[in-house]
């Protein structure tokens, strides 16, 4: 019942109940308001009602049954001084006008048999301007008729006059209430859609953290119910949000501290082999120790990029940038790998200009990204025996006619490698390409 009172239809229902129930109701209203206000007006006039008038005349015309010529002169003029808007005149049983009230009436003195006929003609009905009695005095027509005469507009009701004069009013109400209809369904759906635009705003605004913020809510109606409904899910989000925070805080410090943990027995087992090599044993046994050796080594550098991975990912990796020049960082780290490409007779291009090219990056960790890309082709492009870097239009490109990186290699790991290039060449503000196939990789360091 309470989701029923506060439903937007609900509100909407009552506002054309009420636009219906206010003609049905209000005219009514009006006219027993306008009667009261009146009615007294209408009763102050003498004119307006003509049944009355005419019976009264009638009353009166049977009451001078047998006056002298004196008492019918003074009742007329009594009648005149209540009817001052009247004209008041009477016909002796001779056809001669008498008592005429006003004396400036024009009358003939004697009244014709056909004059008398024709002025009852003109003079009968509702409708005659001016109204028009004719009474017979007394119970007979042998003491003659008293006449009375009043002009239509002298007639007309105060509560008719101001309907004739504010007839328009109804249907200037009529257009009102109409308008207000409109106007006040217009601010009922403005509301509306303010209130789903605010809705809107807050679902296409996330904050820093990619989730939207609350709104405030303050009906229940379906909008409401709506934004209620909204909140849960940002709270439910921020929730998971934080679950998820803390999830990966605690695996990237399990990976770290395992990293470190890793290296001791690392560099135990690497001096062990070390010192085995000087120990007289057989061919066999040196090529197992060459085999633990080179996959310690491997381990050490997982464990490094690993490490290395956890570090950049939650921003403690140490980062000193400087105006460095790019051409001399790539020769010096290619010389360190020029002797292996060479000893497994790898076809060596290196195309770099004299001139230098600076940018801004972190020695060390360029380096680092240099050294993993030449250990990848190393590792993963020897089938290819080609190797080739060089500067175009200011982008470092190195490439190698391997398989591509998505063919299946013994020595493939999950791609960690690659993780802690990308992070550190974003680290420094860089952009970086692959693009790779059966017939090699190409990939393309430049700056943003």
């Amino acid at each position: 019942m309470k989701k029923l009172r506060n439903s937007l239809l609900t509100q909407y229902l009552v506002i054309i109940l009420v636009a219906t129930m206010i003609l049905p109701i209000g005219i009514p209203l009006l006219s027993i308001v306008f009667y009261n206000i009146t009615h007294q007006d209408d009763l102050s006039n003498r004119y307006y009602n003509g049944t009355d008038l005419e019976e009264m005349w009638h009353e009166t015309a049977k009451e001078l049954a047998g006056a002298s010529e004196a008492q019918i002169h003074s009742k007329l003029t009594e009648l005149k001084n209540i009817y001052q808007e009247a004209s008041i005149y009477r016909v002796d049983k001779t056809g001669h006008t008498r008592d005429k009230f006003p004396k400036s009436l024009s009358l003939p003195d004697i009244w014709s048999t056909s004059f008398t006929i024709d002025f009852m003609k003109k003079n009968r009905g509702y409708t005659v301007d001016p109204f028009t009695v004719v009474a017979f005095i007394g119970s007979g027509q042998d003491n003659g008729f008293m006449v009375l005469q009043i002009p239509r507009p002298d007639m007309v009701s105060p509560s008719n006059q101001l309907l004739e004069r504010y007839n328009y009013i109804f249907p200037i109400a009529l257009l009102a209430i109409f308008i207000l209809f409109i106007l006040i369904s217009m601010l009922f759906f403005y509301r509306i859609r303010n209130r789903l635009l605010h809705l809107q705003k807050a679902m296409a605004v996330p904050e820093a953290n990619g989730i939207p913020s609350t709104i405030e809510v303050t009906k229940q109606d379906e909008i409401g119910r709506l934004g209620q409904s909204f909140n849960r899910m940002v709270q439910e989000l921020e929730s998971s949000r934080n679950s998820q925070l803390e999830e990966e805080e605690l695996r990237k410090e399990l990976i770290a501290n395992l990293s470190h943990d890793l290296r001791t027995p690392l560099t135990t087992i690497r001096g062990h082999a070390y010192r085995l090599k000087k120990e007289p044993i057989s061919e066999k046994g040196q090529e197992s120790l060459d085999f633990i050796d080179a996959k310690v080594n491997y381990m050490g550098e997982l464990i490094e990029n690993l490490l290395s991975y956890t570090l950049l990912t939650t921003g403690k990796y140490p980062f000193h940038p400087e105006n460095v020049d790019i051409i001399r960082l790539i020769r010096t780290s290619f010389s360190a790998w020029y002797p292996l490409f060479e000893n497994l007779q790898f076809d060596i291009q290196l195309e770099i200009p004299e001139k230098q090219l600076t940018w801004e990056v972190d020695p060390q960790m360029f380096c680092r990204v240099l050294d993993n890309l030449f250990q990848n082709i190393y590792r993963h492009a020897k089938s290819g025996r080609f190797v080739a870097v060089r500067i175009e239009n200011e982008t470092i490109v190195i490439e190698d006619h391997g398989p591509g990186m998505k063919a299946k290699s013994s020595q493939k790991g999950v791609g960690v490698g690659l993780s802690v290039i990308s992070l550190m060449l974003k680290e420094m503000q860089l952009d970086w390409a692959i693009e790779t196939s059966e017939k090699g990789t190409m990939m393309k360091i430049k700056g943003l």
